[in-house]
């Protein structure tokens, strides 16, 4: 399963020339037709590792729209794999397009009750599906483990120009772990989190600290653009994204791209970027949670 290369494209703003910044977006989105964005990245070596340990069958967790139950389903079919998704909270008939989609590329369903699933991480849990399922490859919730860092990295090392700024979504922290760590305490990264709370700052310190023992201050992760928090949207956010895609022609997604896009404008408004920065959005793609919004 071959990533595809991905183009990086300016954004023309008159915002942007009014405050003498230049955006370019590069487009994980379009880096495989399934597992695609940042999913494919964390996903890469995970891959790798249950393959060269001898492993046939994937287990994971997730919510009931969650990209990374969708593209664990997809690697798995694309490389053969039996897949088993771990879902948070009771089943729901009819399935979501999610749930549905993951279903028909054959992953096997099975629910948690939301008391349960706070302990999905503990050896008894753990052992307890061991025990119901046979032997499996375990991949975190969102994917995030310092394989899934290595290979998020790898959407910077790849760059050929430089620039001042790289800015994403952050859900588990994994990717921006993983972009934080490849710059080497070079240039600057804002994450923006789509979940309501300030605890990712801590949590990527801990994943940066896991990863390598590093421990750089070139990054912030700005949550003021939650919207709610976790899945949560506003008319206000609807409203930006619509506008955006009508005059770029570049689909993004309500629960992460486009609160990331949305925040990043408003502190281009607001200032927050010294003129002529260079600016990179990375687009991380999951694009199939637009469904769960009938948009």
């Amino acid at each position: 399963m071959e990533i595809r290369a991905t183009p990086i494209v300016a954004i023309h703003e008159p915002l942007f020339e009014q405050k003498q910044v230049k955006v370019f977006m590069k487009r994980e989105d379009m880096n495989h037709p399934v597992v695609s964005g940042n999913k494919w990245r964390k996903l890469k070596y995970n891959l790798e590792a249950a393959r060269v340990e001898g492993y046939s069958t994937l287990l994971t967790f997730g919510g009931a729209y969650s990209n990374h139950i969708y593209a664990v389903a997809g690697a798995g079919q694309a490389l053969g794999f039996k897949t088993i998704g771990i879902i948070r909270g009771e089943e729901i008939i009819p399935l979501n397009p999610t749930l549905s989609a993951a279903r028909a590329m054959g992953m096997s369903l099975h629910y948690m009750d939301r008391s349960t699933y706070r302990l999905k991480n503990t050896t008894e849990i753990i052992e307890s599906l061991q025990a119901r399922f046979g032997d499996f490859y375990l991949i975190p919730e969102g994917g995030t483990n310092p394989l899934a860092i290595k290979g998020a990295g790898e959407m910077v090392t790849e760059l050929e120009d430089p620039y001042d700024y790289y800015c994403l979504a952050v859900g588990t922290g994994g990717t921006i772990a993983g972009v934080i760590s490849a710059l080497s305490g070079q240039k600057q990264v804002i994450g923006f989190s789509a979940l309501k709370g300030d605890f990712l700052q801590n949590e990527v310190k801990q994943l940066l600290l896991d990863f390598n023992g590093s421990h750089h201050d070139n990054w912030l992760i700005d949550s003021n653009y939650h919207f709610g928090g976790y899945a949560k949207i506003k008319p206000e956010l609807l409203d930006f994204m619509q506008s955006f895609e009508l005059r770029h022609s570049i689909l993004l997604e309500p629960i992460y791209t486009a609160k990331a896009l949305f925040g990043l404008y408003h502190l281009i408004q607001t200032d927050h970027f010294p003129k002529g920065s260079r600016i990179l959005f990375i687009h991380t793609g999951g694009l199939q949670g637009r469904k769960g919004f009938r948009l």
